[in-house]
């Protein structure tokens, strides 16, 4: 893969340019110094979710969820393991529903655990309902073509 990935920093909110074939070597943020992958999913909020998805041009996965929900919680550690897997071939991103209802309204969310691959900004592919980190990883693996 040739060119260049705008990758926003889940730290500083800055965009950083890294090469593809550099992904792998754990990039740094040159604003902060901070890993741009962390192994762990980043947590979007409505004053940060238009940078990861819409201004960065890696794929970004979003599960969007809330704390009452109970599948939600059980899905968090397959979440973060499949995050763990495929990163940094997408990012990987939690929206809290209830404190970010203008997003969650944005793309009509009517369940949770409710998953959104987007790529270029855009949505590629929708589940609705827990998945365990192996079909998510394939699910996700689908999306991404």
């Amino acid at each position: 893969m040739t060119g260049k990935h705008r990758i926003a920093c889940q730290h500083c909110g800055g965009l950083v340019g890294v090469p593809a074939d550099r992904l792998r070597d754990g990039p740094r943020c040159p604003r902060c110094h901070t890993p741009l992958f962390e192994g762990e999913p980043v947590e979007l909020t409505e004053s940060t979710f238009d940078r990861h998805v819409g201004d960065g041009d890696l794929p970004v996965v979003v599960d969007f969820w809330a704390p009452w929900c109970a599948p939600c919680r059980a899905m968090a550690p397959a979440y973060a393991e499949a995050a763990r897997r495929i990163e940094p071939a997408a990012r990987f991103g939690k929206l809290n529903t209830d404190e970010a209802q203008s997003v969650a309204g944005r793309y009509g969310i009517r369940s949770i655990p409710t998953l959104i691959v987007f790529k270029g900004g855009r949505e590629v592919a929708r589940h609705s309902g827990a998945m365990g980190a192996d079909a998510l990883a394939r699910w996700v693996a689908t999306a991404l073509g």
